[in-house]
């Protein structure tokens, strides 16, 4: 099969590392970290209860991003340790092949991907303490293969399962959700609404004014579950520019802050509340703040904003992949504050227990749910590397999710019209 992989060993790594200081597209130039194979081995049936899948779109993530310009966080190395990937973990794909024990799927079926790899797809009984709590991703036998074969936490990071870059993969039946004749655009966000979902449940709601952080996929997804979830909570959105900002208040935003020290002015102006001044650092202090701010970027400086922003005893949560930042936590003693982080979809006892994604295919299936537009560029397999360099430029390129077709003769489904990217 065809399929775009990254060779994540040290060498490649260290060479991305130092040409992507005078090359942009460095991950994915001759030497990087990423490349097209022409002849990849498609991954087979790991089990009875596993199906083979064709890939019909798969959204490049800012974690594949983040691997093609090798910017992860080295602590996180642990948990993937696989030295060939594919991927591609925001799938929707057609079943052509299903296992012995799975009558509840046929060939030609529509699946979105729940691509949390855990103690059940891997076959251990019992299963392991983070499983149990309701941590799956967090599965304490990531590394250890079962009838899997792949040493990862989720699909996507590991060629024996494969992932959404290329034309074949592997799934558990568990981890395949059937979404019908739901347009390709809207079920390709099945996974990056999970997470947003995820993290609008993590804050436990205690006031009526909170701020997201970043008009990026996950920050407009998030959004829009929190206006779901919570029709009268005032949720303003702190945006760089104009195509952020038509977008926030698309999905629901009450209103756009500046970035920088002007929110803090903004949110005084509007909201009211005291700014105090900090010695020696241009960042002020909202007395009266919010009581919770989502960060979807996790910079410093919007770490950093996201601290000062908060009221006592308010609630950060941090949500998506970053790298070690140098951040000065100490409001987060001194207020009091509550931090949480999180990467993953997963069950969710606050509703009815089962999984962001289970939930993310109902919402998406609700043509009222506003996210049409959040697809922007949709490419061919021949043009992944194009399709790199625009979801890496983002906003600067008037980017929303960015999506790869890695089959042309899988059908997409419903209106597509997303732009092709342009080399």
């Amino acid at each position: 099969m065809r399929a775009v992989v990254a060779e994540t060993t040290v060498p490649r790594y260290l060479w991305t590392t130092a040409a992507g200081r005078v090359r942009s597209d460095a991950g994915w130039r001759r030497g990087g970290l990423f490349r097209l194979a022409e002849d990849l081995p498609a991954p087979a049936l790991p089990g009875p209860r596993w199906v083979r899948l064709r890939t019909e779109l798969a959204g490049v993530c800012g974690s594949d991003v983040g691997l093609a310009h090798a910017r992860i966080s080295l602590v996180l190395s642990a948990f993937y340790t696989a030295a060939r990937v594919v991927p591609g973990h925001e799938v929707v794909a057609v079943v052509d092949a299903v296992g012995a024990e799975v009558d509840d799927l046929a060939v030609g079926d529509r699946v979105a991907l729940d691509p949390v790899l855990s103690c059940v797809h891997r076959g251990f009984d019992p299963v392991c303490g983070s499983c149990t709590r309701g941590l799956p991703h967090a599965c304490e036998r990531f590394d250890l293969p079962g009838e899997t074969g792949c040493a990862a936490p989720t699909q996507g990071f590991d060629a024996a399962v494969g992932g959404g870059f290329g034309q074949v993969l592997v799934a558990h039946r568990s981890q395949c959700l059937p979404v019908g004749d739901l347009a390709s655009t809207r079920a390709v966000l099945t996974e990056p609404l999970a997470v947003a979902l995820h993290a609008a449940l993590r804050w436990q709601r205690d006031g009526d004014r909170v701020v997201v952080i970043g008009p990026g996929t996950i920050g407009l997804l998030l959004t829009a579950a929190l206006r779901r979830l919570h029709p009268d909570l005032d949720v303003a959105m702190v945006s760089p520019g104009s195509f952020g900002d038509e977008r926030a208040i698309a999905v629901g935003a009450s209103r756009i802050l500046p970035t920088g020290p002007a929110a803090v002015h903004a949110l005084a102006e509007q909201d009211g509340g005291r700014v105090l001044t900090a010695r020696r650092t241009p960042l002020p202090l909202l007395e009266r703040g919010v009581d919770a701010v989502f960060d979807c970027v996790g910079y410093p400086d919007t770490i950093d904003l996201a601290l000062h922003l908060l009221r006592p005893g308010g609630t950060l949560v941090l949500v998506g992949a970053a790298r070690q930042q140098p951040v000065d936590w100490s409001l987060g003693w001194n207020r009091e504050l509550t931090i949480l982080g999180t990467i993953n979809g997963g069950p969710e006892p606050t509703l009815d227990g089962r999984r962001s994604a289970e939930h993310a295919v109902d919402w998406l299936t609700d043509p009222t749910f506003p996210v049409d537009a959040l697809v922007t560029h949709l490419a061919p397999l021949d043009r992944w590397q194009d399709a790199l360099a625009v979801a890496s430029a983002g906003p600067r390129a008037r980017a929303g999710k960015v999506v790869l077709q890695p089959d042309p003769q899988v059908p997409l489904v419903g209106p597509v019209t997303a732009l092709r990217p342009r080399p």
